[in-house]
């Protein structure tokens, strides 16, 4: 298998996973209906590809393949499964605005809430007609928020997520409609949200995903994750070992040297610390704001595809494999 391959296995979460993994066909006189499966308790859950994770509190999130879902309350030294999750599709990304309410996104459109840090969950958001993913979600508070996915999917909710409405967004540039892949979302401290995406293109909003503007980095490739820094700068990565850097004065994109090939997956940044992980174990650590890097390849080559910054400077780290402990 590719490397480009790989990655879209991984961020994409198994686009060919059959549709017995997250729903069920009953059987009915007219129509066959879909109904969501609830991902099964097993004691190699911390062996299952994770996709995102985020911070609910001081407890660590996880989401993943087949509806799994992990939880952390010792900054990562061990990790539980989630008690009860409604569905045994993929999930791809989780937002957490507080110590209890947080939001996971994933397979057939879902998406899922939870009131008490990520113990429970039920599902706001199913479109079982067609197997449109969301790869990411972010909310603002805990009335406001925002996910996106294939196809130039964007949805938005101002009533914490009961109702989402779709929004139009305009074709990039030199395109004649909008069918870009939008991966992955970041905000910055001014409250704007980023979406990372195909051909090189980073999405700007600025009124919580209702309207979009582009970003050109220059670059043609997909984009798969990014980070903001406090002081605007904004980083994203995606295949080939691209990292590029956006300078909040000049506005211009920067191509940082990874000296390697290996996708980026995710960017975790924790003041002007920042790592940023990818595939065949692929680790690089920038003290500067990520002006300079020093990098890393885990020996076991472990296709890394999350981080969560935690406590004296270390990250959790998790994986096409599960949990994976701490950055090197």
């Amino acid at each position: 298998m590719s490397k480009e391959s790989d990655m879209k296995c991984i961020l994409r979460a198994a686009a060919a996973i059959s549709l017995a993994t997250g729903v069920v066909v009953v059987q009915a006189t007219e129509t066959p209906a879909l109904r969501p499966v609830a991902a099964v308790q097993t004691p190699i859950a911390t062996q299952a590809m994770m996709l995102g994770a985020a911070w609910s509190g001081k407890r660590a999130v996880s989401v993943g393949a087949n509806g799994v879902v992990l939880l952390s309350d010792d900054q990562g030294s061990t990790f539980r499964q989630a008690h009860q999750v409604p569905v045994s599709s993929t999930l791809t990304s989780v937002s957490f605005v507080d110590a209890a309410h947080g939001w996971a996104v994933g397979h057939w459109g879902v998406v899922l809430s939870s009131g008490d840090g990520g113990e429970n969950w039920k599902i706001q958001r199913l479109s079982t007609d067609e197997d449109r993913p969301l790869f990411a979600v972010h909310f603002f508070d805990s009335t406001h928020g925002v996910a996106v996915g294939l196809w130039s999917l964007v949805l938005t909710t101002d009533d914490g997520g009961e109702t989402w409405a779709p929004q139009n967004i305009a074709p990039p540039p030199g395109g004649k409609k909008a069918d870009l892949n939008l991966l992955g979302l970041f905000a910055d401290k001014q409250g704007a949200i980023y979406a990372t995406a195909e051909r090189g293109q980073v999405l700007r909003s600025s009124d919580q995903g209702h309207t979009w503007t582009y970003l050109d980095t220059g670059y043609k490739g997909s984009l798969w994750a990014g980070a903001a820094l406090s002081d605007g700068t904004l980083l994203v990565g995606g295949q080939r070992g691209t990292l590029l850097r956006r300078n909040e004065t000049t506005q211009q994109w920067q191509s940082i040297d990874l000296q390697s090939k290996s996708s980026v997956t995710a960017i975790s940044v924790h003041g002007d610390d920042v790592l940023v992980v990818g595939l065949d174990g692929l680790e690089a650590q920038s003290r500067d704001g990520g002006r300079t890097f020093s990098v890393a390849i885990r020996p076991s080559g472990d296709s890394l595809t999350a981080a969560l910054a935690s406590d004296e400077r270390q990250w959790i780290l998790l994986s096409k494999r599960g949990v994976v402990g701490d950055a090197k």
